[in-house]
């Protein structure tokens, strides 16, 4: 792994079943690192690998070959219960779905990692972690006395609360107003610029993408494409050529005759 490197995949192929023995190549051969204190957005057309790729970099789905290396460790050597302590304690992950406990305040659910670990919430942690997200107030509303937007921030102290090395977003803006994603938007950029905290970001929206550092464009499972200092502008442009560009003819694909599998993305 190069040394300025905190999250790299190395060459990392995943295939899926798609039914009659035919199957989706969702990773081909792909190759990409992010580098500690950035802010990352992953794009690309619909089937194109994006949260495929984020699964793999967070442990979340093994590759068939290649390497993931998170934090100095490779995580294919590691066992389960190995891989499920570094996603504990080096990884992050919030999801399009805000995935709240609908019986539990808002305190209890960002302290609900360090319980299912084992550890006992520091109050005082919990109550910081919420005002870091601007929830310093809303400790103890449920999720159905909270806005989307205030969940779904909710939903990244939780994932904060660890202190993990990356932060992983999948479509984190994707159920939200254009408002509410504004905040959230503007939350994860201010982790980045304020605490260096280390952010890859899945996103079809262009005015999401301007947010980060540099945008990583895929297309059937392979980087193409990278962008540095991101408009929207640039970002829409981008990907209106990519979405244009004809399909490949079935005989061409790494693996042909399936349809995909890997959620549309």
């Amino acid at each position: 792994m190069q040394d300025n490197q905190l999250v790299r995949l190395e060459q990392v192929s995943r295939c899926y079943a798609a039914g009659s023995a035919a199957q989706v190549r969702a990773l081909d051969g792909i190759t990409v690192g992010f580098a500690p204190g950035t802010f990352t957005a992953v794009m690309g057309p619909s089937g194109s690998g994006k949260s495929t790729l984020l699964q793999c970099a967070a442990g979340l789905d093994r590759p068939d070959s290649g390497r993931v290396v998170v934090d100095g460790v490779e995580l294919g050597p590691l066992g389960e219960k190995a891989l499920t302590e570094l996603r504990r304690d080096r990884i992050g992950f919030v999801f399009q779905a805000f995935n709240l406990l609908g019986a539990l305040t808002a305190e209890q659910n960002v302290g609900l990692p360090l319980r299912l670990a084992g550890r006992r919430p520091d109050a005082a942690q919990v109550r910081a972690a919420l005002a870091q997200v601007g929830l310093g107030e809303r400790t103890g509303h449920l999720p159905s006395q909270m806005s989307g937007g205030q969940q779904q921030r909710v939903a990244i102290a939780r994932a904060l609360i660890t202190r993990p090395k990356v932060l992983f977003a999948d479509e984190p803006t994707g159920a939200l107003d254009s408002s509410s994603s504004r905040t959230v938007l503007a939350l994860l950029r201010g982790l980045v610029d304020d605490q260096g905290q280390t952010t890859v970001m899945v996103t079809h929206d262009p005015v999401a993408a301007s947010y980060a550092d540099r945008v990583v464009f895929l297309v059937d499972g392979r980087v193409t494409d990278e962008m540095h200092r991101p408009t929207a502008q640039r970002v829409a442009e981008h990907m209106a050529r990519l979405e244009a560009e004809p399909e490949p003819d079935a005989d061409s694909r790494p693996v042909a005759g399936a349809l995909r599998t890997d959620g549309g993305r």
